[in-house]
């Protein structure tokens, strides 16, 4: 079984980047089905998240996803991925790297993202 430490904000929930300690924003349309799959396929799932690992599981909990997931941490743990909507992947040159710094953008902030929550562009 291959472990997975998978981002909670904007990842498997709604969030576009205005953090609220005390709010979760909604699960992501698709969320269940995703985890359902990695499950199915044999992945153990971690959430990887800054957030209060209590108020994290509770929300796990209350969207019906608390079943897929083994654990809540700040730790990262050894896996065989991260799922984040703030990460890039290192190819070995740093250079590329600082370039990829410079221009990262989230997926929510990406020009043609379009926000189906409100029904317009983030």
């Amino acid at each position: 079984m291959r472990t997975l430490l998978i981002d909670l904000d904007g990842v498997l929930n709604t969030y576009t980047g205005n953090f609220n300690p005390d709010f979760i924003p909604p699960v992501k349309e698709g969320a269940k089905e995703f985890l359902t799959n990695l499950v199915d396929n044999n992945y153990e799932i971690k959430i990887f998240t800054t957030r209060d690992k209590s108020l994290a599981q509770k929300w796990l909990e209350e969207n019906q996803l608390s079943r897929f997931v083994t654990t809540v941490t700040n730790t990262k743990d050894p896996a065989f991925l991260i799922i984040d909507d703030r990460c890039l992947t290192f190819n070995g040159d740093y250079q590329n790297t600082l370039a990829e710094i410079r221009k990262f953008l989230p997926w929510f902030k990406k020009p043609n993202f379009i926000n189906t929550n409100t029904g317009g562009t983030a």
